[in-house]
């Protein structure tokens, strides 16, 4: 049952996909910006809704920016999660932009994209990030730089919060959770580690045991004399606290 189910999900969610695609090809390039970003909100709640994924909010999303999000990163899910909850401009790894239709939707989306492979390529992304944040805009990383397995954090790197630093706007700290429907224990289901691809991590998504996406907003910090690198080690504290917190509540 949980195979034929998981078969029913997948074929609901590539249709839903290619929506997308049809929307953000047809009919974003005659939209203005609010209309876009509302859809892209609705967009990704109903995918979420379609892989049998509950979204829980607690906090305050960011009604408008200037604002960085920083988060930390566990699954391919969690951009979705992110925009479910609420339009933002995320910046991602290059190599995302040239997969088959989630590379469409992604750009789409207004994902700025960072190529890890080139040292150098950061300062040109930051230098985006800081013109869309000038502009007003909400913008999100995740500072890990890769996902992790759910129950530790990663170092945070430092060199995309330049970004807030230069333009003077505030960094709101976002904590990320999948939890088991049933035990509230974290759940392995949308982990993206090592060699998981992206279709056997969707599947155990989809055959598993059912989970929730929990996303936790904290509130917006401003620089206030720091350096990029203690800010960097402060909001990783933060977005640690935010993920914990939940489960110091239930010991």
């Amino acid at each position: 049952m949980n195979a034929l189910r998981a078969l029913w999900r997948l074929a609901h969610a590539l249709l839903h996909a290619i929506r997308g695609w049809f929307i953000i090809t047809l009919l974003f390039p005659r939209w203005n910006e609010q209309r876009r970003q509302a859809t892209v909100q609705s967009w990704s709640r109903s995918m979420l809704r379609i892989l049998g994924i509950p979204l829980q909010v607690e906090g305050a999303p960011p009604a408008r920016g200037p604002v960085l999000l920083v988060a930390n990163h566990i699954s391919w899910l969690d951009i979705l999660v992110m925009h479910a909850a609420g339009y933002c401009r995320f910046v991602s790894k290059s190599d995302v932009k040239h997969w088959p239709l989630l590379g469409t939707l992604a750009t789409g989306g207004g994902t700025l994209y960072i190529e890890r492979e080139r040292a150098r390529d950061a300062m040109r992304v930051v230098h985006h990030m800081r013109e869309s944040l000038a502009a007003g805009e909400v913008v999100a990383v995740f500072p890990e730089g890769t996902t992790g397995d759910g129950r530790a954090l990663l170092p945070f790197h430092a060199n995309l919060i330049q970004a807030a630093v230069s333009a003077h706007v505030p960094v709101q700290p976002v904590g990320l959770r999948f939890v088991d429907a049933a035990t509230g224990e974290d759940s392995e289901g949308p982990l993206y580690l090592g060699n998981d691809t992206l279709l056997t991590s969707l599947w155990r998504t989809l055959a598993g045991r059912p989970f929730v996406a929990r996303i936790r907003f904290g509130s917006p910090q401003r620089a206030e004399g720091r350096d990029r690198r203690a800010w960097a080690g402060d909001l990783r504290d933060a977005v640690d606290r935010l993920r914990r917190m939940e489960c110091e509540a239930r010991q």
